[in-house]
């Protein structure tokens, strides 16, 4: 766990820097909380049997971004534009 960083100041990050077009932004208004899986990764979503047909974890792709004091993050997409997780470098 990482208790430095308040994730809904993550959130509110991502959604103010997310493309306007992208579905990503409305999917993290209804995001439920999550969990941290290590120092370095916060999950939303269980990613067991990850990309199995059933399985919640569908990815789509990674969204590389820059924050000002936690500096590269790394988003883990869902199919639909969903958040899968957040993935902090420098907790590496």
């Amino acid at each position: 766990m990482n208790r430095a960083i308040n994730i809904q100041e993550i959130i509110d990050f991502i959604k103010y820097n997310s493309p306007k077009e992208s579905n990503l932004i409305s999917n993290l208004e209804t995001i439920e909380s999550g969990e941290w899986e290590s120092k370095a990764y916060y999950k939303f979503v269980d990613f067991a049997n990850a990309n199995q047909q059933g399985s919640k974890w569908q990815f789509k792709e990674n969204i590389v971004m820059e924050h000002p004091k936690f500096k590269t993050i790394v988003l883990d997409i869902l199919e639909n534009d969903r958040l899968g997780g957040i993935e902090f470098i420098k907790f590496i």
